[in-house]
């Protein structure tokens, strides 16, 4: 066997060469480190122990070593000695087996232990692994990113495992829960009309981030920030994830959809002073991590124990070359950032006017063209909607998400508010000249109440998390309609119907990139529960007996997305400012009379006309969120108009008239249209013959 050399300090991690691998980690205040190579998993102590001598595999603050003659499928992992003094953020500890922070792949031992880590002495036997692996041997067969504007894009946020984890779900039961699993229902995804996936965290997490008893199942505790999860693998070989991961996109680009990954840049799962010692903790705390005390205790901006110190320059790196990976070798065609607001806090944990690391990847070729979403706020209260930096950063809209739940309810003084959001949330947006695309519009998303719940409890139900029902959101403006939950009351069930079309409207056509939650299509439940990050199981589980349960529904959703894109008829100018955009398509506001919108308090009337870009269609939108049902003036038509105003869609209206398309939708004469209680309505008219 030929003989180890230093190696090189770039790249960091695992390099794999013909004739053996480099390995390259960074740690500026270890006196010593190891390197484990394991022949199991499951192994109480490696098979083999590099010491990694700093006069000879040091430079700088990175450690390096080639060893020879190893290959792809190798397990590994580092130990690093130093001084352990909590005081001055400092907390190595060689007894603990380290994760690579630029590791591609993680094996899991069977007997997987969280506390171990955090309890005195060796874990080996129940501590993950780092594998080696070379990703340049992956045939992507031609694939190429979408490069879908925003102005066409239809955002559905999903849960990789729980979207056919369900029995129900027709996925070979070897395949459930997995990135293959997704694959069989893509067909399902391209029938609903859905343009892009954004998938709940994929970095390896650790599971076992949990109350007792329970899972980590939204995956918001990374441990990896380049491993793809090896929980979502449909067998054990832990270089099976990368190729499966791969697969998956490949078959949904193959399909046109997009893959936008939510990614976690703001924390991980090492916690706080009593979490876990996995990775970054013993390799370089202090360096990786915001402390406050004078190091003594973690800045916790996330409300997770901990909070990366992404605008420290080797942190900095690490996001970077993360992003990079995604992008370059697995092919991902966006990100949205969890807490982004975070990355605009400094080193003190401050935040500041000019992010460096937002700017790196505003500003970064590599990234160019690729989507950037960032949630604009974080858990210590730093709430940046509608003024994040940067020119090509998109943001979720809480503001849109609050306006609309309130003005559907039924709540006072919410019609100007409305007005807004229906017109791309000027108010947030206009004053810095942003596309109407800035703005992510949703209603629901993974936390907080699914749609069916918003419209059938009053408060949370969050019991089964183990918390005594103190976690998660109080503020839901949610409301039951008469019953708490589940009911056979028909009137509260077609009450609660109309209220799903309502949002689903509202949500879908609205000016912005519409993003619709997993399962809202068929009114999946999670029984009152607005937190269900540990709930593992049918709680949180795409139920796929629902399609048939409520297939009115999904008709409902599958016909606006393709009423969307009909509004849509001049995406190709998706570049026009928010300004511009309001200007050209002749954007008029009105209340029941023409011209005349009420914005009193007690309001809750609001009617709006616009036309396509192009001239050649014009739309009146009707929304009545009184108990009472009351008549809309409509606008005269000119004459090119020859079809008429059609009713496109009437949420008061059973399936199928809810909605219909033009030109089939039925002909609507005279100068006024009811509107039903509670109900939404569109209107088009074209320059189209009569059918």
């Amino acid at each position: 066997m030929a003989e180890q050399s230093p190696g090189c300090p770039y790249p960091l991690g695992p390099l794999v060469e013909p004739d053996g691998v480099n390995f390259s980690v960074y740690s500026r205040n270890a006196d010593r480190l190891e390197l484990l190579l394991y022949d199991d998993v499951d192994a109480a102590k490696p098979g083999r122990v590099i010491v990694l001598d700093p006069r000879r595999h040091r430079t700088y603050h990175y450690w390096h070593v080639f060893v020879p003659d190893l290959s792809p499928g190798q397990l590994y992992a580092y130990r690093a000695y130093g001084p352990n003094d909590p005081v001055r953020g400092l907390r190595f500890d060689p007894t603990k087996v380290l994760l690579d922070p630029y590791g591609r792949a993680v094996a899991m031992p069977a007997d997987y232990r969280r506390q171990a880590a955090c309890e005195p002495g060796p874990n080996d036997r129940h501590a993950l692994k780092s594998v080696v692996a070379d990703v340049s041997t992956y045939d992507w067969e031609g694939d190429t990113h979408l490069r879908r504007p925003f102005s066409e894009t239809v955002i559905y946020e999903m849960h990789v495992g729980g979207f056919t984890k369900h029995p129900s779900s027709d996925v070979d039961p070897q395949e459930r829960g997995t990135y293959r699993g997704l694959i069989d229902k893509i067909p399902y995804l391209r029938d609903l009309g859905v343009t892009a996936v954004e998938l709940l965290p994929v970095f390896h997490f650790d599971a076992q981030d949990a109350p007792p008893g329970l899972a980590n199942y939204w995956g918001y505790a990374p441990i990896s920030f380049f491993a793809p999860h090896c929980g979502y693998s449909s067998c054990s070989n832990p270089l099976a994830p990368l190729d499966e991961f791969r697969d998956m996109v490949k078959a949904l680009h193959r399909a046109g959809i997009e893959v936008i990954l939510d990614v976690v840049y703001n924390h991980t799962a090492e916690g706080g002073e009593d979490g876990p010692t996995l990775s970054f903790r013993g390799l370089e705390n202090s360096v990786y991590y915001i402390m406050e005390d004078d190091g003594r205790s973690y800045a916790n901006y996330a409300g997770t124990g901990n909070t990366l110190n992404g605008n420290q320059s080797i942190v900095r790196r690490l996001i970077l070359d993360s992003l990079h990976y995604w992008v370059r070798e697995m092919h991902i065609d966006g990100f949205r950032f969890d807490l982004a607001s975070i990355l605009s806090r400094d080193e003190k944990g401050h935040p500041i006017p000019n992010p460096p690391v937002l700017w790196d990847i505003e500003s970064d070729p590599a990234l160019a063209g690729t989507k950037l979403i960032a949630e604009a706020w974080d858990a210590a209260g730093l709430y940046q909607v509608g003024h994040f930096i940067g020119d090509s950063w998109k943001e979720w809209n809480g503001q849109f998400r609050d306006d609309v739940r309130a003005f559907v309810r039924g709540d006072e003084k919410m019609v100007p508010r409305l007005a807004d959001r229906l017109l791309g949330s000027p108010d947030l947006y206009a004053e810095t000249d942003r596309e109407a695309e800035q703005s992510i519009n949703f209603v629901t998303s993974h936390d907080g109440f699914t749609l069916q719940d918003l419209v059938s409890y009053s408060v949370k139900h969050n019991e089964a998390n183990g918390e005594n029902n103190r976690d998660g959101a109080d503020y839901n403006l949610s409301h039951n309609y008469g019953v708490e939950g589940p009911t056979d009351d028909p009137a509260i069930e077609a009450l609660r119907k109309r209220q799903i079309k309502n949002l689903l409207a509202i949500n879908l056509l609205s000016l912005g990139a519409p993003m619709i939650l997993m399962g809202d299509e068929v009114r999946r439940t999670q029984r009152g529960n607005n937190n269900a990050y540990c709930q593992d199981n049918d709680l949180s589980w795409f139920d796929w007996s629902n399609l048939e349960t409520h297939g009115d529904i999904h008709r409902f959703v599958k016909e606006l997305i393709r009423l969307r894109f009909i509004r849509e008829s001049v995406s190709q100018q998706h570049h026009l400012t928010l300004e511009e955009l309001t200007r050209r398509a002749r954007i008029q506001l009105h209340g029941v009379k023409l011209g005349s919108p009420d914005f009193r308090d007690k309001s809750h009337t609001l009617a709006l006309s616009a036309s396509s870009l192009s001239g050649d269609l014009l739309m009146h939108f009707a929304l009545n969120a009184f108990a009472d049902s009351l008549e809309f003036e409509l606008p005269e038509l000119p004459k090119w108009a020859t079809s008429g105003w059609r009713r496109v869609l009437d949420t008061s209206l059973e399936s199928p008239q809810d909605i219909t398309l033009p030109p089939e939708a039925p002909r609507v004469d005279g100068s006024a249209y009811q509107v039903k209680d509670r109900s939404v309505v569109v209107l088009f008219a074209a320059a189209l013959p009569s059918p």
